[in-house]
């Protein structure tokens, strides 16, 4: 609306496209593995086909060019469904809550690429 100053940025990191691949930790590892649709330091915004809580946490596992693999502890911070067509029933965003030091430094140098 005129006279309105512009919707204040919440965001503490840059997000970027990058060639990055996410999927489900451990045993349901071998769900197949989404292209994020951008990401950065403080989490990831990516496609699911179910529906998660807003709060819920959950390891996921980041696949890197290359073959380089890193696992990090995500709590969903927002799902919304997708019209139909969409690559998948929801959409969600990811924050990012725990990773290795060594996990965290792969994800800055795959974001500076």
């Amino acid at each position: 609306m005129p006279g309105q100053p512009p919707p204040l940025e919440r965001r503490k990191y840059r997000r970027v496209q990058a060639p990055i691949l996410v999927r489900p930790a451990g045993l349901l590892a071998q769900v197949a593995a989404r292209k994020v649709n951008d990401i950065s330091l403080g989490g990831i915004r990516t496609y699911a086909d179910a529906s998660l809580p807003k709060g819920k946490r959950l390891e996921i596992e980041l696949l890197f060019e290359g073959g380089a693999t890193s696992t990090v502890l995500v709590e969903v911070a927002w799902v919304e469904p997708q019209p139909e067509g969409a690559p998948a029933a929801f959409e969600m965003g990811l924050r990012l809550v725990d990773a290795r030091p060594a996990d965290l430094e792969r994800l800055a140098a795959a974001l500076q690429d």
